[in-house]
């Protein structure tokens, strides 16, 4: 009988603790954004959404891989960050 109780109590805490995850998931004040980094990758350059690990594309090269960003950014009414060879940021064109 105390097993049924305490496995009840265990599913119980369990939906709460699921409940609450997902809430708090889905009212979260954080925008997503669509800012388009040019950076370098590997013997090239990629374009990478702000926020994300994995690559939007890859390209030869950097004037090819700042093309393909503007059109992202231009549909999306977002900024193009260009970073140079070293990482650093060398120019930001907004298209708000």
């Amino acid at each position: 009988m105390a097993d049924s109780n305490t496995s009840k109590s265990w599913l119980k805490i369990l939906i709460e603790l699921v409940e609450v995850y997902f809430k708090s998931s889905r009212s979260s004040n954080r925008k997503r954004t669509w800012h388009q980094h040019v950076v370098p990758y590997d013997e090239g350059w990629a374009v990478r959404r702000e926020g994300n690990k994995r690559i939007t594309s890859k390209h030869r090269k950097q004037s090819t891989a700042i093309n393909k960003a503007k059109s992202l950014a231009k549909k999306y009414k977002a900024d193009v960050i260009i970073h140079s060879a070293d990482g650093t940021i060398r120019d930001r064109i907004n298209y708000d």
